[in-house]
């Protein structure tokens, strides 16, 4: 299923051309395109990997199937980071994925739907119907956070697999600066979607950050707007410490929920 994306259509029309393929006249949101195979898949199980990811081990749909044989509803199989870093201009995503997402199976189990990624897994197709992904979401980021969280709302465990694929497109540091700010304004929409839900809260670090210094919010905020410029340039250049990161994800935050209870102040 192509979501839009002109720039890659005759490629794909050849290479799937004795496939199932359907083109999207634009795109959709990655949460409403994966709800839509079910319209088009036949079988129990459907496999979601992204396009970027590449395969590492030759049995990787055997570890897949072999876990089938214990039902599972969901399988999630991981993901990993080159070694070295690519780029500095690829630094920060390289960074942040090899140190932040890249775990294996056992560590993942400790929180297993809070460590739920859409990049590799495996699903039941009642199980999808059943839940589907929020379609309010149309931009990147956070939609698996909210579906690992729904899961966890039905008492639903994912199980987790080594079973990685290798993350084979690394983002530069503004595509992935640009992408993280689009998901905390998702974040932000979530949050208000889930009513605040404090289960919710608990278990995702940036709102449990957002918490502990709300007292002292605009504190914060006034300060993040002082440093912001400089932090950008810094993670842009590709000078990246992960904490440092962290801040400028807690200052957006701030300035983003900020801009949505404004604009909600504005709409009674």
């Amino acid at each position: 299923m192509d979501d839009g994306s002109t720039k890659h259509q005759r490629t794909n029309r050849e290479i799937c051309k004795n496939y199932t393929y359907i083109e999207l006249p634009e795109n959709v949101g990655r949460a409403k395109i994966r709800n839509l195979f079910l319209k088009h898949a036949k079988n129990e199980y459907l496999l979601f990997l992204d396009c970027d990811s590449l395969l590492i081990d030759s049995n990787f749909l055997s570890n897949y199937l072999d876990t089938l044989k214990n039902k599972p509803s969901i399988v999630c199989g991981g993901r990993i980071y080159p070694d070295k870093c690519p780029s500095n201009n690829q630094r920060l995503s390289w960074k942040y994925g090899k140190f932040r997402e890249s775990k294996p199976a056992h560590l993942r189990k400790l929180s297993s739907n809070k460590s739920f990624m859409t990049n590799n897994f495996l699903i039941h197709r009642e199980l999808l119907d059943e839940v589907k992904f929020d379609e309010r979401l149309t931009q990147y980021g956070h939609e698996d956070t909210l579906f690992g969280f729904e899961l966890s709302k039905r008492n639903i465990p994912i199980t987790h697999i080594e079973n990685a694929v290798l993350n084979g497109e690394i983002e530069t540091n503004e595509i992935f600066l640009s992408k993280t700010e689009k998901a905390i304004q998702n974040l932000v929409k979530i949050e208000e979607y889930t009513k605040n839900d404090t289960e919710f809260i608990q278990d995702n670090k940036l709102l449990r950050s957002y918490q502990k210094i709300k007292n002292i919010k605009i504190l914060i905020q006034f300060l993040f707007t002082i440093v912001k410029p400089s932090i950008r340039l810094l993670l842009v250049n590709g000078i990246v410490n992960l904490q440092l990161f962290n801040f400028y994800k807690l200052g957006t935050f701030l300035e983003t929920k900020k801009a949505a209870d404004f604009s909600t102040a504005l709409s009674i």
